[in-house]
């Protein structure tokens, strides 16, 4: 039996009372700052309903450890804690807890209830959430001993969560560097063998068509932002090169099943004989063409600027060579990006698991001795 265990049976032998969060807090709603006497940077956070601060500002009118609930927006529902003095904006309620509970264990109750927050979102334009919303949740309000347990748990895992996901990001951030590298690395030549050519020596570059004429299928239509739809038709179906011709003009693709393509992105038809498709990928991305933007508006790319772009070519053998160690080095990078986040997003349902549990409480006339408890410790 946990130490927690034994606290409900001692403190507790007969249940936990329950009562609204109106009664056990003051909800109070932030005054409006506005957007244009806001910076991105600054000493207080602006708060309002959004998941992220409006901007920043050199005054406050909250202290911090304050616990934050969104009023207005898409995010309406979302709680937040706050561990530095801040400006509570017009659509945040500022909740703070009266006597005989905690501030930890408030926010760890009103975070296990974001859910239903956010499912009571009302307003046809732009969302909102009533005050009486949250006033009116129920929380089980056991001793103050118990409360502390509780804390005391629930703030571990949530650190001990936080360094997880700071360990695996910053794992992430390496091997994507380290993939940079060796790309970069072997990708720079100096021997007599490797010829410099322009990719227009190389390849054709072909412009992107409308395809709103033509059925649903399996065939993926790609823009600048990657894959847009599918349809029952291909605009090209050999190893090829995708690359934007507005926008994300970093993102470059590498397509070796049939595809269509729309205006917004370029396709490669690629001269096999000379150059890997593959190699011309990898290439490319090491030339960083988002550098080559014309335009001051939507970063853009034209044909002639691309044309001229050079190329390092070694014999096909060697290019070969190259993609199958970069291949693997980006499968291993790719094994990551799917890994990590789903570590992460395991380790989050966790805390929820444990949360939830730890939160809930047999109401104030039950007999707790006939119960069984299983808690975290």
């Amino acid at each position: 039996m946990s130490k927690l265990d034994d606290l409900i049976i001692e403190l507790c032998p007969n249940g936990v009372e329950y009562k609204t969060l109106g009664e056990v807090t003051e909800i109070g709603k932030g005054v409006q700052f506005n957007k244009e006497n806001m910076s991105d940077e600054g000493t207080y956070p602006v708060i309002n309903g959004g998941i992220n601060p409006s901007g920043y500002i050199e005054q406050y009118n909250t202290d911090e450890n304050t616990i934050t609930v969104s009023q207005g927006g898409a995010s309406a529902g979302y709680v937040n804690f706050i561990t530095t003095k801040f400006w509570a904006g017009a659509h945040c309620y500022v909740i703070k807890p009266l006597e005989n509970v905690l501030n930890r264990y408030i926010f760890h109750f009103i975070k296990s209830q974001e859910y239903k927050l956010q499912e009571c979102q009302y307003g046809a334009g732009i969302p909102a959430l009533s005050k009486g919303t949250v006033s009116d949740l129920e929380i089980p309000v056991p001793p103050l001993e118990i409360q502390c347990e509780i804390v005391r748990i629930l703030d571990n895992f949530t650190e001990l969560t936080a360094e997880l996901t700071a360990e695996l990001t910053a794992e992430l951030t390496a091997r994507k560097k380290q993939y940079e590298y060796y790309r970069d690395s072997l990708l720079t030549f100096n021997q007599p063998e490797v010829k410099e050519l322009k990719l227009e020596d190389v390849l054709t570059i072909k412009n992107g068509k409308d395809y709103k004429q033509f059925g649903e299928g399996q065939i993926p239509v790609y823009g600048s932002g990657g894959i847009m739809t599918y349809i029952d038709t291909f605009a090209y179906d050999k190893p090829s090169v995708l690359i934007p011709r507005k926008g994300s003009l970093d993102k470059l693709y590498y397509v070796d099943t049939p595809f269509w393509n729309v205006d917004t992105i370029f396709y490669t038809e690629i001269n096999e004989k000379v150059v890997n498709p593959k190699y011309v990928f990898y290439y490319l991305q090491n030339k960083h063409l988002e550098k080559l933007n014309i335009a001051g508006g939507v970063p853009s790319l034209t044909q002639g600027v691309i044309n001229q772009v050079k190329i390092q070519v070694p014999p096909l053998e060697i290019q070969e060579r190259i993609v199958n160690v970069l291949d693997n080095f980006d499968a291993i990078c790719s094994d990551l990006k799917i890994g990590l986040p789903a570590e992460i997003d395991a380790r989050k349902k966790q805390y929820e698991y444990y949360r939830d549990l730890l939160l809930r409480f047999e109401p104030l006339g039950t007999n707790i001795a006939t119960h069984t408890h299983t808690r975290g410790n």
